[in-house]
């Protein structure tokens, strides 16, 4: 398949599976609480396909793949429906009459849903695949790095740094990078013998800040396979440990300690999922479990518009005992909606700077 149409293909099926099951949690939510769903979309802008279920809900998939939607009945106050609307609502089924306990379990179920399906999408891989265990072993060592000035040769395995025991490439990465410059004992077994060595972390720039490095290369991960309920927990695990890592590094570029050049939009995604299906099924659907877990904590952030902002409303509702002035939640989804148009437009411009649009550009006419 060429390589634009596989990009677009790849794109398409990544990101209408993440916008299905996020538009499902809300769906099964509502259903749950007895509440009425008018419309599910998968996509914007006018429909390509759709069709009505029995109980009156119309599914349909939009021309433009960038999202999705579920409109609730009801969803509207009575102060912002018209006496057509009003007349039209199901007693007991509408959204603005249920508590507003019901409320927020329907705005949560969507980024929960994206969690569940990144722990299934890992675990699954797991079952079938194999778990990818690292192991300590040194495959390759850099010519005047700070492991080959040490004596590390490829095959030695790491067994502990400054005393502690490391059973994954990652530890040794987590232990290397804060102590560029200072000297670190490492504990080494080559030939079947225990061996110490001592390593200088060579300091190196990652964006703004001075990380450590050893100069050595990984060997090649084994894959084992895991009985279910290992997986399934094995999953659970992998996703917290991403949802971890990708807070830390949000704060890291709030704090300043991490460049904004790493915040991509739909166009790297679109590009990173046309690299990552030429590389085989499971490299997707990990690809897809990963965005999954990035996906569900964006709509958690505490902006209006997005989920974590109606959570953030409904928080305060339930705190007052009535809603927020209708003044007061207009100018929240307004600020909401400038900001995400902001990063939107920076995550955009981020992306055509890696492609070197603007490179080409200041060639062209430069």
């Amino acid at each position: 398949m060429p390589e634009p149409i596989r990009t677009i293909v790849a794109f398409v099926v990544v990101l209408g599976v993440l916008v299905f099951f996020h538009e499902l949690g809300h769906y099964l939510a509502a259903r749950w609480r007895g509440i009425h769903v008018e419309r599910f979309s998968v996509g914007f802008g006018r429909a390509i396909a759709g069709w009505t279920d029995r109980r009156g809900t119309e599914w349909r998939v939009g021309w433009l793949p960038l999202g999705g939607y579920v409109k609730l009945h009801g969803q509207e106050t009575p102060e912002d429906a018209s006496p057509e609307v009003r007349a039209s609502w199901r007693p007991g089924q509408t959204f603005h009459e249920k508590p507003v306990g019901d409320r927020a379990i329907v705005v949560a179920a969507g980024p929960i849903a994206n969690f569940l399906l990144a722990a299934l999408m890992f675990g699954g891989l797991y079952m079938t695949v194999g778990k990818p265990s690292s192991t300590t072993t040194v495959a390759t060592v850099q010519e005047s790095s700070a492991a080959a000035q040490a004596g590390l040769l490829p095959g030695d395995r790491i067994l502990a740094l400054d005393g502690q025991r490391v059973e994954r490439f990652e530890d040794i990465q987590r232990h290397i990078q804060p102590r560029a410059g200072q000297p670190v004992t490492m504990t080494i077994e080559r030939e079947g013998r225990e061996r110490q060595l001592q390593a200088v972390p060579e300091p190196r720039q990652n964006g703004e800040r001075t990380v450590g490095v050893l100069g050595v290369g990984a060997g090649a991960a084994q894959f084992v396979r895991q009985d279910p309920f290992t997986a399934l927990w094995g999953g659970v695990t992998q996703t917290a440990d991403i949802t971890v890592q990708t807070l830390a590094a949000v704060w890291q570029m709030i704090a300043g300690g991490r460049g904004a050049e790493d915040l991509g939009g739909p166009l790297r995604i679109a590009q990173m999922s046309g690299q990552v299906a030429e590389m085989g099924v499971s490299a997707l659907v990990s690809f897809m479990a990963v965005l999954s877990v990035n996906l569900a904590l964006i709509n958690l952030f505490p902006i209006p518009v997005l989920d974590g902002g109606h959570l953030m409303f409904y928080a305060a509702e339930a705190i007052r005992g009535r809603p927020l002035p209708p003044r007061a939640q207009e100018m929240g989804y307004r600020a909401g909606f400038a900001l995400l148009i902001t990063l939107f437009v920076f995550a955009t411009w981020n992306d055509l700077s890696q492609f070197g649009l603007f490179r080409w550009a200041a060639g062209l006419f430069g």
